[in-house]
């Protein structure tokens, strides 16, 4: 009986260490104006404005030629998928931890054509 609680406690402790963690995701991120969007292999994440995506932006402009250059990240955050007020994306993710900012690896995805100069 002993040996059950105390496994019970473990596994919860452990669920609610992973649960506070956040998600690690990697995927395309571009930030223009007030919005900021995260694309990853298979979901697109509206992003929750907060301190650490302004410290990303300061770490991604090296690897921008234009404002709306995507960057290759890997971040930790917290996904939801409550309403928000002005982020329209089914899925949202608050970004808690910057762990990597790249350029992306082939030049030609960032180029847009253009209609008037």
């Amino acid at each position: 009986m002993k040996r059950t609680v105390f496994l019970l406690i473990i596994g919860l402790l452990v669920f609610a260490s992973c649960k506070k963690e956040g998600a690690i995701l990697k995927g395309d991120y571009v930030f223009h104006g007030d919005a900021a969007v995260l694309q990853t292999d298979s979901i697109i994440y509206g992003v929750i404005i907060n301190k650490q995506v302004h410290k990303l932006n300061k770490q991604a402009e090296p690897f921008k030629k234009q404002p709306t250059d995507m960057v290759k990240v890997e971040i930790r955050g917290t996904v939801n998928n409550e309403k928000h007020e002005t982020i329209l994306w089914e899925n949202k993710i608050e970004i808690t931890e910057i762990l990597d900012v790249e350029a992306l690896p082939n030049e030609d995805y960032n180029n847009v054509i253009k209609l008037s100069q």
